[in-house]
């Protein structure tokens, strides 16, 4: 069974001395609803092989599917670390979505950032600490709010593709994201990015 980690934990035996902390960061992001799970768990097992960190939004749907792929992998070398989206209230109070972090991300970064969806451009959002922090982004089939994260790694340069059997899985995406439909092309892509 797998757990999440709170500051008063250490990682399992096995995870501590199999992390390598200086590992490239793959970025997956997708659908907050929607799993998706031939894709999800088929790039979620093969990162697990690849000796880096996997980076979600933290949440359902693709988020939740391709980290407990990653995560369920016994010979993974890297951590599930996951971006949550939060709020402060009144009297300093902070609270995060309903939903995050699941049970599958290793290490969860909080943010005060509340915006995601369709308002993930605006900087009140943790799209842009999803996109700044990864190596290389892959794009799994969402709704506007994944198509917003792939703006923003046009934006910030850094290497997108988005994996898709249709383009109506992923409404208003950036032209300037390549677009596959072969998994061998998603592996391909990635290692040449972590290299």
């Amino acid at each position: 069974m797998h757990r999440s980690l709170n500051s008063s934990q250490s990682a399992s035996p096995q995870l501590s001395q199999s992390i390598g902390w200086r590992l490239p960061v793959v970025g997956v992001m997708g659908s907050g609803t929607l799993l998706h799970t031939e894709k999800s768990k088929q790039l979620g097992n093969w990162l697990a092989t690849q000796k880096v960190h996997l980076l979600v939004g933290g949440g359902s749907g693709v988020m939740q599917a391709v980290a407990q792929a990653f995560a369920e992998s016994v010979d993974r070398a890297g951590a599930v670390i996951g971006i949550i989206p939060g709020s402060i209230e009144q009297m300093g109070r902070y609270t995060t979505k309903h939903g995050y972090p699941n049970p599958w991300v290793d290490l969860p970064i909080y943010t005060h950032l509340p915006n995601t969806g369709a308002a993930g451009l605006e900087l009140t959002s943790r799209n842009h600490i999803n996109i700044l922090s990864s190596t290389v982004i892959v794009i799994l089939p969402g709704e506007r709010g994944t198509s917003v994260e792939a703006e923003l790694a046009i934006r910030y340069q850094k290497p997108v593709m988005a994996w898709a059997d249709e383009q109506y899985q992923i409404p208003d995406l950036h032209p300037q994201v390549p677009k596959v439909q072969n998994f061998e092309q998603v592996k391909k892509f990635v290692t040449t990015n972590i290299a």
